[in-house]
């Protein structure tokens, strides 16, 4: 067995297949790993409430990393730590992005907003802007504006859609925290995705795993491909790479 002590697991298009949901053959692999003292922890740009059911299910006894780093969940299910985003900013991407004919999701502390905004949205904790088109040219434009602006940056791409979070929030980041607290290295990390958002972490971790699904730059610095999220990719990196099994 190897000397990896924690898995880092991104959940859309990693974890989740795309159904959103995780197969039984997974579920065992990774059930197998917490058996052998291994830490699984969730590492995705989901808010915690998105992420509960699936936590359950997998009966995780582990920290949570949401919002692609934004927040820091305790084994508890509490807050350790969080990353706010400016209301001002987080409205003048919102609008606009509105103004661009783009769907937005914009993720607080209490709630997740779909094309709308409270109206006491200044007075709102503030943790992630998204927005979508199918228009390259229209992502590109709200991402230069996001480029205009201090405190925030983009933190994934994908053909249809932006996310950012302030400047220096990501899943590597995040991770890296976690690590200091159960007193471990990244260097016994073993992190899987798919997204632009999980490079960092690929690239901190003892082994890093790009989805057979991934986006090209991901393949490109991970130390491994596995299969694709629909064809158990993640459980077959637990087998491969931490019990040594031929899959």
């Amino acid at each position: 067995m190897s000397d990896i002590k924690m898995i880092a697991l991104d959940m859309d298009g990693t974890l989740l297949n795309d159904n959103k949901e995780i197969t039984s053959w997974t579920k065992n692999q990774i059930r197998k790993a917490q058996h052998a003292g291994i830490t699984v922890v969730l590492c995705t740009g989901r808010p915690f409430s998105h992420c509960h059911t699936y936590i359950q299910d997998l009966q995780l006894h582990s920290h949570s990393i949401t919002c692609n780093g934004g927040q820091i969940y305790a084994v508890d299910h509490s807050v350790m730590t969080e990353h706010l985003f400016d209301a001002a900013t987080l409205a003048n991407l919102y609008h606009f992005a509105q103004g661009l004919g783009m769907n937005t999701w914009t993720i607080s502390t209490k709630e997740a907003y779909y094309n709308d905004l409270p109206e006491n949205c200044s007075e709102c904790q503030w943790l992630k802007f998204s927005c979508s088109h199918k228009d390259e040219e229209i992502l590109n434009k709200i991402a230069e504006k996001v480029q205009s602006i201090d405190g925030v940056e983009v933190s994934n791409r994908t053909a249809f859609t932006v996310e950012v979070n302030p400047t220096g929030v990501n899943k590597a980041a995040a991770l890296e925290w976690v690590c200091e607290k159960l007193g471990i290295t990244m260097k016994h990390v073993m992190a899987i995705g798919d997204s632009l958002n999980d490079i960092k972490m690929i690239q901190s971790a003892g082994i890093g795993i790009a989805m057979g699904n991934a986006q090209k730059a991901v393949q490109q610095v991970a130390d491994a491909i596995t299969d694709t999220n629909n064809n158990d990719g993640v459980g077959k990196a637990i087998e491969k790479f931490i019990f040594g099994g031929n899959v």
